[in-house]
């Protein structure tokens, strides 16, 4: 399959989809919990669903088989975060109990183990593939050193400590954003590490960040969702209770758009490779696909029974 779209949320249902017709393909029932985030490995053979307190990769060409041929034990809590590295021999996960895990996926039981102090929100692992950041609800930004095992960096960007609700690093390590549950975004730059240098040709490490800027993403009094970077490194998408996903130029931290459909919170948002297009999951059942060159939605994907929580989208060609 060339195109991979998945959605999830409180109905304990993963649907597969035909991302250009619409049409539901196929459909898994997640047996533990909610499903709280999905991840796509980058050579689109598994689908992992971080739930309570599991880890369950699924086969995604595999029809027949609706059982997880993998389940990772390890946190106590809600799994809030993952992701694969690279070449898809690790997923990393953050959790409500307060863990950063490593996971080879060779083994069920964790490689690495961090202790972020506080219930995890959000993870991301830095394209230099050395480092792994975490976001937390006291309101921390830690920078988790995977040769050394150490934290390297902790930044609390508001002093009010509000909970950080995502983190991210853009595609070409240079800059690091962060926001919290108010829709306040931080953004910092990374500097350069050459020792971090890899196949990649990033020469970029989060031990040392300089502030750039902080701006309010959605109105007062709105509880913000997420913050994703697009694949190009030119926009920035946050969602919220508001009802809106909202892009913003990573050059002038402008907005540019408002993207204003759903009827019910905006929980997630993932982009295309080619950062053209974005799908949008909401509590109004359903996930929509936006054409971002004229911010119209092209398609809606309808056939949850309660909120989805959760999208994920793989559509690269490599």
């Amino acid at each position: 399959m060339s195109v991979i779209l998945a959605t999830a949320g409180f109905d304990h249902k993963i649907r597969f989809w035909e991302a250009p017709s619409g049409i539901c393909s196929r459909t898994i029932r997640h047996p533990d919990s909610p499903v709280n985030r999905l991840e796509i490995t980058p050579d689109k053979q598994f689908l992992a669903a971080a739930g309570n307190p599991t880890i369950r990769l699924y086969e995604i060409n595999n029809a027949a088989n609706h059982n997880p041929v993998l389940t990772l034990e390890g946190h106590t809590g809600a799994v809030t975060s993952l992701g694969f590295q690279r070449d898809g021999r690790y997923l990393y996960s953050g959790s409500e109990d307060g863990a950063v895990i490593l996971w080879d996926l060779r083994s069920p039981n964790p490689s690495r183990k961090f202790d972020a102090k506080a219930a995890v929100n959000s993870v991301a692992l830095h394209p230099n593939q050395a480092q792994i950041l975490s976001a937390d609800q006291a309101g921390s930004v830690k920078v988790w050193d995977l040769g050394s095992s150490a934290c390297v960096n902790d930044v609390t960007p508001d002093p009010k400590a509000h909970s950080i609700q995502a983190v991210e690093v853009s595609e070409d390590g240079r800059t690091l954003v962060a926001a919290n549950s108010h829709a306040e975004v931080f953004v910092w730059t990374c500097s350069s590490a050459p020792e971090y240098v890899e196949s990649s040709g990033c020469a970029y490490s989060a031990s040392k960040l300089a502030p750039v800027t902080r701006f309010r993403a959605h109105p007062t009094g709105t509880y913000l969702t997420s913050a994703k970077i697009s694949p190009d490194c030119r926009t920035l998408v946050t969602t919220s209770s508001d009802r809106t996903a909202r892009l913003w130029d990573t050059t002038s931290w402008d907005l540019t758009s408002t993207l204003a459909q759903h009827t019910k919170w905006v929980w997630d948002a993932v982009f295309s490779a080619d950062s053209s297009y974005l799908v949008t999951s909401s509590s109004d059942h359903s996930a929509r696909l936006w054409n971002l060159r004229t911010s119209e939605v092209v398609r809606t994907y309808t056939g949850h029974q309660c909120a989805v929580t959760c999208v994920a989208l793989n559509d690269s060609s490599t």
